[in-house]
């Protein structure tokens, strides 16, 4: 079928990776701003914030991201991953303008919760979209080169911190998240492509025929019958043949992003109470944000090559096992060395999770399964920033901070090998012939 180049926009490979990095930036930065400015809040006289109150604000931010990843898994196959994402992404932009403009603590914690719910959006849509538009054997590549944009993104917002902190305003470092808004939202408007799945899905074969040819993709096609439509996609997820699999995820999920949400939030303020200044605090906290970045890569590379299962699990126990030295107060080279590893361990682990769920999931569920999967997780992104903050107003020697996550990633570890191996029918495990990506139109998202 010859291809008519003015009615699509679709980039090429590299510039949709580098889109979609740019994306993931923002979402990563937004997730360690709060962390980088929770000393000077707890410093700020007139909001008179106690740990546990910091602690919850950072709960309420997870909170609305519960909200947000159901969102997406509900409303995604039927709008497409592109629209819910984009809106997803201009929305939490909006909320990252309002948390800068924030007068008190109340107005700060209402911005930051819709915040949340844009930011759960973004997230599960935008590892649909990377999985969609990625060839089977780099899939977990390319998602672990999004996900170490991630991490670039985040380290940015302590670098930043240090920098700026305390001579200049926290807000200053929301308002540079609230620039998305003005410069990736207008270009994935322009140039980031829908699906070939949601193209056939919508009734355009020819442009999604064009779309998986410029990808590398299989021809999408549609099945004969299609499943109904239950519970918003739950139901198949919850099947007698995938439903161990599914609950397993969902406590990786649970696991990775309690560590991701209570390290990130806390770690600044712990190194700070532990005698370190504001800006050397912030540094070291930065070397976890480097880990995870650099991690991402060889992992993902590794997870297509030897499977997911056992860099998953690896990857858990290298982030408890980093947090137990630490935790000793060793010499500065140890401290520094544990503080990458425990970065791709607690930081970067879930970008791994999300690359093995889709890897084992069936093709037309896995938009579905990432959505519940974060949105069941992000209890634990509820649980992570209030835990951190009890424990420091309990009088607790700061070592039970470390000890506990270290705990939660020995848990994580265990699930990941627990998760049954892919029975022989999965379509991408069949040698002979490269498999097609089979959509059911009536099932959920």
């Amino acid at each position: 079928m010859k291809a008519n180049p003015g009615t699509l926009r679709a980039p090429a490979t590299p510039s949709f990776l580098l889109l979609t990095a740019v994306i993931a930036m923002f979402e990563g930065y937004d997730l360690s701003v709060y962390g980088t400015t929770v000393p000077s809040l707890l410093a700020t006289p007139s909001w008179s914030l106690s740990a546990g109150e910091a602690g919850d604000i950072g709960s309420l931010t997870a909170l609305g991201m519960l909200i947000g990843a159901g969102v997406a898994g509900a409303t995604g196959r039927r709008i497409g991953p592109r629209r819910v994402m984009l809106s997803g992404l201009t929305f939490f932009s909006l909320c990252m303008l309002a948390a800068g403009l924030a007068g008190g603590p109340s107005t700060f914690a209402t911005s930051r919760f819709l915040a949340g719910v844009g930011l759960g959006v973004v997230l599960p849509m935008l590892t649909a979209v990377v999985a969609e538009m990625s060839p089977a054997g780099r899939r977990a590549r390319n998602i672990g080169v999004v996900m170490a944009a991630q991490c670039s993104g985040a380290l940015g917002a302590p670098l930043l911190g240090a920098w700026l902190l305390p001579d200049v305003s926290f807000r200053v470092l929301y308002f540079v998240g609230a620039t998305a808004l003005i410069t990736v939202v207008p270009w994935a408007l322009l140039r980031l492509p829908d699906s070939p799945l949601h193209l056939l899905r919508t009734g355009r074969p020819e442009e999604a025929t064009r779309v998986a040819a410029r990808f590398g993709l299989p021809e999408p096609q549609l099945p004969d019958e299609a499943p109904r439509d239950r519970l918003l996609g739950l139901a198949p997820l919850l099947s007698r043949g995938l439903a161990l699999t599914t609950v397993l995820f969902w406590l990786m999920t649970f696991c990775g992003l309690l560590l991701s949400f209570g390290f990130s939030t806390w770690l600044p303020t712990i190194m700070q109470r532990g005698g370190f200044s504001t800006g050397s605090a912030l540094t070291l906290t930065s070397l976890s944000w480097i880990g995870a970045g650099i991690g991402l890569v060889p992992g993902g590379l590794l997870a297509d090559r030897l499977g997911p299962r056992r860099v998953v699990a690896g990857v858990f126990l290298a982030g408890g096992v980093g947090l137990l030295v630490i935790s000793r107060g060793p010499a500065d080279w140890l401290l520094y060395v544990s503080l990458l590893v425990s970065g791709l361990g607690l930081l970067g682990v879930q970008a791994i999770v999300n690359a093995f769920l889709v890897d084992r999931m069936p093709p037309e569920l896995r938009t579905s399964a990432v959505g519940w999967a974060l949105s069941v997780g992000r209890l634990g992104a509820i649980t992570g920033p209030s835990l951190g903050g009890r424990i420091l107003d309990s009088g607790l020697d700061l070592k039970w901070n470390f000890y506990i996550y270290a705990g939660v990633g020995a848990l994580g570890a265990l699930a990941a090998a627990c998760v049954p191996r892919r029975r022989a029918s999965h379509p991408e495990t069949r040698p002979q012939a490269p498999p097609a990506v089979v959509l059911h139109p009536d099932s959920a998202t």
